[in-house]
């Protein structure tokens, strides 16, 4: 005699699925989070070995978002989640694409930090490195909002990309000055735009894991409110 499976087993492995989700979550943002750190330590130290492997773990990273990705198509098909539960995994699917994107970021600071390795640096690395720590704590708060629901910190890190956003304007004006006195700074001012463009994406996208936070944990879209309100509480 085949014995039904109960509503409260179906619950029970309903929910291993989400804590093997988020399992799976953690380790590609771990991944993601370690090739923007080695992507601008190449930079800074001209470390082309560095670059290289950046370059090369980022197939490890696409896999892993086809894969979660299915994973959370299985869930939906299979399970019908409605509610908190719904907007959880709907907001995994744009979760992976906002860390695989990140990847890519990274991958085009460590092609730059190719170019730059043999070359003089314009200018000291001052602000790009402190750019970068800043849109590198914005994602690990970020993240860490996703994972554990916190609204509070997903609201500090929203507020933090306008920090990020004036050391871009600032970086760029900078480079541009180089630029205009001596032609010769041209081609290595631009990649240097071209990094801290990049940083300045990355930290865009830690803002939308912010305002997925809350969405999930309220069901609200607020984004729209902060941007009204000059990104101020």
């Amino acid at each position: 005699m085949i014995k039904k499976t109960s509503t409260k087993d179906k619950k029970l492995y309903f929910d291993d699925e989400l804590v093997d989700l988020k399992e799976n979550l953690i380790k590609m943002s771990n991944l993601v989070e370690e090739a923007i750190e080695k992507s601008i330590r190449s930079l800074v130290e001209q470390n082309l070995d560095l670059a290289a492997k950046v370059i090369q773990n980022d197939d490890i990273i696409d896999k892993m978002e086809v894969d979660i990705e299915e994973q959370c198509l299985q869930m939906i098909a299979l399970r019908h989640p409605i509610a908190k539960t719904l907007r959880i995994i709907g907001c995994g699917f744009k979760t992976i694409s906002d860390l695989e994107r990140v990847a890519d970021h990274a991958v085009n600071i460590a092609k730059a930090s190719q170019y730059l390795s043999t070359k003089p640096m314009v200018k000291p690395l001052v602000d790009i490195p402190r750019m970068a720590e800043i849109a590198q704590n914005m994602l690990r708060d970020g993240l860490t909002a996703y994972f554990n629901g916190d609204v509070a910190l997903a609201k500090e890190v929203w507020l933090r990309d306008k920090t990020v956003d004036n050391l871009n304007e600032q970086i760029f004006r900078e480079l541009l000055t180089f630029m205009m006195e001596d032609p010769h700074t041209i081609s290595r001012a631009i990649h240097l735009i071209f990094v801290s463009d990049n940083i300045e994406r990355i930290a865009d996208h830690a803002t939308n894991l912010a305002e997925r936070v809350v969405y999930i944990v309220n069901g609200e879209r607020i984004d729209k409110c902060f941007k009204n309100s000059n990104k101020e509480l």
